[in-house]
Parts: C-alpha cells; sequence; structure tokens
C-alpha cells in the first residue's frame, strides 16, 4: 500500500519547541485524523508537509516527490483548506477563481461550478463578507476544483455550526468512495473523526505516540475502573496513566487483552473516546517528565 506523505526522522526546533526524530506515514486512498492538544506540534506538521516550514534534519516526501526537486510538481497535486481564511478578502469568489485558475493545470471549471452550486455560493460577493461556513466551503470548492490528489485539512470544523460541520463530514465521505483522493484532517474537535477516519495519527510535544487503524483503537484500549485495592506497583504499570480518588480509580490501558487477564471480573472495561486517550497521554507523560526531572 502507497504511502502518500512520509516523514522520516525529522527534526525541527523554534521558540522553545522542538519536533524530535519525528516519522509519519499517512496512506493513498483513506482518511487519516490528526490529533493532539493545542502546541503539540500539528501546525508545524502540516507546515513541513506544504513545504512552508523545512526540517532542520530528516526528510520530507510527498507522493514519493521530494520538495527541492519537484515542489511545483507537488503542489499541483494538493488542495488544502485551512481554519482561516486563505484567500483574498476584497475580491470576489469569481475574482478570486480567475486570480488561481492559471496555476493549476487540472484546473476544471464545470468542476468549480459544480461545487458552487451544490455549496450555494455566491460568485460575485466579496469575500470579506463570507461567514466562517462559506469561506470554509469556498476554500474547499477551490480545492477540489484542480482534481487534488491530497486534501490537507487544518482544523476545518472549528467554529462551525453542527449542521454544516455533519454537511461537510458528509460530503468528505462522498468525495472518498472513488478511492482516488487521501485526506489528511488535522483537528481537536475528535467526535468528528468517528464519522469518516479510517486512520488515526496521535501526537503528543513533538512526539509522534501512534498511528492505528480507527478500529484497532477499541480493539487495544480501554477505560479501566475499579476500587483501589486492586493497584500495587506491578499493577499500576499495565497503566498508560491513573486517576485514583476517594470511590476507586480510572485508567487507561493500551493492552485491553492484558488489562482482562490481570484484573478478570473485578474491574470494568469501557470503550475510551480519542479525547481520553489524550488526555490519559497528556497525564502519563507529564508525570514521567515530572518523575524524571
Amino acid at each position: 500500500m502507497e504511502n502518500i506523505i512520509e516523514l522520516q526522522g525529522v527534526n525541527k526546533s523554534f521558540n522553545g519547541f522542538k519536533l524530535q526524530d519525528f516519522t509519519i506515514s499517512v496512506k493513498r486512498g483513506f482518511v487519516t485524523g490528526f490529533i493532539g492538544g493545542n502546541g503539540v506540534g500539528k501546525s508545524t506538521t502540516i507546515k513541513l508537509i506544504m513545504n512552508l516550514l523545512q526540517p532542520d534534519s530528516g526528510t520530507v516526501s510527498i507522493f514519493g516527490l521530494d520538495y527541492k526537486n519537484h515542489e511545483k510538481e507537488i503542489k499541483q497535486r494538493i488542495g488544502f483548506v485551512f481554519d482561516e481564511n486563505i484567500l483574498y478578502e476584497n475580491v470576489t469568489l469569481n475574482e478570486m477563481k480567475r486570480i488561481i485558475k492559471p496555476a493549476y493545470k487540472n484546473w476544471d471549471d464545470a468542476l468549480f461550478n459544480q461545487y458552487v452550486k451544490k455549496f450555494e455560493l455566491p460568485l460575485n460577493k466579496n469575500i470579506k463578507n463570507f461567514s466562517k461556513g462559506m469561506m470554509m466551503k469556498a476554500s474547499l470548492t477551490i480545492a477540489l476544483s484542480h482534481h487534488a490528489e491530497l486534501i490537507i485539512m487544518d482544523e476545518p470544523t472549528s467554529g462551525l455550526d453542527p449542521i454544516f460541520r455533519r454537511e461537510l463530514l458528509e460530503l468528505l465521505h462522498e468525495l472518498m468512495q472513488n478511492g482516488e483522493k487521501t485526506i489528511f484532517f488535522s483537528t481537536h474537535i475528535t467526535t468528528d473523526l468517528d464519522r469518516i477516519a479510517d486512520y488515526i495519527t496521535f501526537i503528543h510535544n513533538g512526539e509522534h505516540i501512534f498511528t492505528k487503524e480507527y478500529y484497532k483503537i477499541e480493539e487495544e484500549y480501554a477505560i479501566v475502573k475499579g476500587e483501589t485495592n486492586l493497584l500495587d506497583r506491578d499493577t499500576e504499570r499495565e497503566f498508560i496513566a491513573i486517576r485514583k480518588s476517594n470511590y476507586g480509580f480510572e485508567a487507561l490501558t493500551g493492552n485491553k487483552q492484558r488489562t482482562e487477564e490481570v484484573f478478570g471480573d473485578a474491574a470494568i472495561l469501557e470503550k475510551p473516546t480519542l479525547e481520553d486517550i489524550m488526555l490519559y497521554t497528556k497525564r502519563g507523560k507529564d508525570k514521567y517528565v515530572e518523575s524524571h526531572s
């Protein structure tokens, strides 16, 4: 199975932040959800993928090509949908099309008009007067109108109302049906990924925690609840992080089967959300840093 994005051993440091020996790959023809808290390196990773930043060391390849020798070709094949406006504000959508169209050899006017109609976008209204939802639809229309093979979405649903978020996710689901497109979808609204993600890539503090098929996360991870008398030094090692209270404990395991063997019926195992996994991983890592500092 071909990887469409590959970052190998990438290091990037600035302003007290660093991506360290960062390696991820994104498979062609699937939706990969990209998750992690604020300031952990999601935007930096996307800028590296887009060649808006260059790595201090390591390699970035897109479609098996490097930016040094193939930047134009790579950018022809990528569509970018961002949570902030990246279009000119003082022009209409029609004028914006005329500015952008010459840059793409695969630009398709019929497709552009199809999405403008589908999204009910005004062609002759200044872009600065668009709502956030309209801005998102305009960005997506432009990304789709040049037959982009890879669509990179950076927080595309933040600030959108629930109905439009649902519509957007349904549209992305439709787009994926022919298996020719790949979507890399960075978001902190992890419930959006329940609907469309095939893979999840999770990063924390510049470190790649995992890339897994979505269904495997359910098979491997569990929230474990029980009475504190079940815990000792050995059983606590089973967990990524634990929260204790007067009523008992709640913890996250990344090895559900092993936890079932250790605790049997004495503990309750529940399905974790992606947010649970992010929160407990952060707790576990922060605790590790505290105990080693």
